[in-house]
């Protein structure tokens, strides 16, 4: 069925793409983040890694490595610093020509970041390009929990609060860093 094979073309074409950015994250990771796959797919990873790079392995490596597991330390010049984040990145069969889906999986006080941990970043949305990487979307989220966008926010109390009272924001984001972040 012609349906069928473009499908599983568009998924190969995407598994190895997330490979490379594997291999990419490994040997020049952002700073104060980590990225990979979860460990059962690390298993089977390091199991299945030489039929993954010659395209003979067909079954659920492939489905797994669409689903990571990030690590991101709160910046130090922000009020989650000491803080060890994780967050979870959903690759898309189509990738890279839609964006992953990333969400903090630690809770965050953040005018972006909602109860769920959706977070409300243009890359991740429309500014979306294939040309960006799961190693420049760490970095912007980094830097997103340093300089918070409360014109754009996913709850407007707490944008509310960074644009009116900075001390109380950054009181409350710490201490929510220090009860859920801080082991």
């Amino acid at each position: 069925n012609r349906v069928w094979r473009i499908c599983e073309e568009k998924q190969e074409m995407a598994s190895k793409r997330i490979l490379k950015e594997l291999k990419d994250l490994h040997k020049d990771p952002p700073s104060s983040c980590s990225a990979g796959l979860t460990l059962l797919t690390k298993l089977l990873f390091n199991v299945f890694y030489e039929q993954l790079i010659v395209k003979t392995f067909k079954g659920p490596v492939a489905e797994d490595m669409f689903h990571w597991q990030a690590t991101i330390m709160g910046p130090s010049d922000s009020p989650y610093s000491g803080g060890v984040f994780l967050v979870t990145i959903h690759f898309p069969p189509d990738y890279p020509f839609k964006p992953p889906k990333v969400a903090f999986r630690t809770k965050v006080f953040h005018p972006n970041v909602n109860s769920n941990g959706s977070i409300c970043l243009d890359i991740l949305k429309e500014q979306w390009s294939p040309a960006l990487t799961i190693s420049k979307v760490l970095l912007s989220i980094c830097s997103l929990l340093t300089d918070p966008n409360p014109d754009d926010p996913l709850v407007p109390e707490i944008a509310h609060m960074y644009k009116t009272d900075r001390a109380k924001y950054e009181s409350t984001a710490r201490s929510w860093t220090q009860k859920y972040a801080m082991g």
